[in-house]
């Protein structure tokens, strides 16, 4: 009897969790969304009273966070195969599944660091010399996945791969480079754009790897207020937001709620 009753008990308390009853909105997002996606969520906030809390991590983490069940409403994801992961899942809903931003790779270097003119082997070898190339972990993190097939494609990865330093996420990459630990680093130009302690040393071509695609979605626990901030993501004011730091809006979608 007295097993019973704790089972029951137990049951109580968890079901009057704050878990069951979470009444902000809970964004998953790529960590190179952090600057951009902070200064949405305080206008949301400043427009609405309503609460809106970010994990930001690598797409792939945050995917298979979501895929083990973790509790969150909406997933923006820094390429479209972590996506599509997660809608494999089935934790998001595939028609709530919108294309939002558009990024580009750059090389960056410390402020005090050289720049690169225009980009070629010979010139990017010498740069790195004995120190390292920052670089996110191509076998997950989508920078990392982007970076190494431009390398590839530029006929540069056999001299690089053996130098490279690389990390979980974009913005640790960024950090590496930040902290003089790294000579350059490869990170999306929105992460350099947000960063005084970085230059651009060079631009890599665009059509050297896939589109640089983040996409949005709804999880399937989305409630109406994860809904209301999902929408607020096409604003006028977020789109202003995230051009300013150094994305590109894609055209509206018929769905995106």
């Amino acid at each position: 009897m007295q097993r019973i009753l704790l089972i029951f008990l137990s049951l109580t308390l968890l079901l009057s969790s704050p878990v069951f009853a979470r009444e902000e909105v809970l964004v998953f997002a790529a960590s190179s969304m952090t600057t951009a996606l902070n200064d949405i969520v305080d206008q949301y906030e400043l427009e609405t009273g309503k609460k809106v809390v970010v994990s930001y991590a690598s797409s792939s983490a945050l995917a298979r966070q979501l895929a083990y069940g973790a509790p969150a409403d909406i997933y923006i994801s820094a390429n479209e195969k972590w996506m599509a992961y997660a809608v494999e899942q089935g934790v998001i809903e595939p028609t709530a599944v919108t294309p939002w931003v558009e990024n580009q790779l750059v090389i960056v270097a410390g402020r005090d660091g050289k720049t690169l003119d225009g980009l070629n082997q010979q010139d990017l070898v010498a740069a790195i010399g004995n120190s390292r190339l920052a670089m996110s972990d191509p076998g997950h993190v989508p920078a990392g996945i982007y970076a190494k097939e431009s390398l590839e494609t530029l006929g540069f990865w056999g001299s690089v791969k053996s130098k490279l330093a690389l990390s979980n996420s974009v913005r640790a990459t960024l950090a590496l480079v930040e902290r003089g630990e790294a000579p350059l680093g490869i990170v999306y130009f929105s992460d350099a754009n947000a960063s005084l302690q970085v230059k651009i040393a060079a631009e890599i071509p665009a059509n050297s790897h896939a589109p640089i695609v983040f996409p949005k979605a709804l999880t399937k626990e989305a409630n109406a207020e994860a809904k209301a901030f999902f929408r607020f993501l096409n604003s006028d004011a977020a789109t202003k937001i995230v051009t300013n730091n150094g994305f590109v809006v894609m055209p509206k979608q018929s769905n995106d709620h």
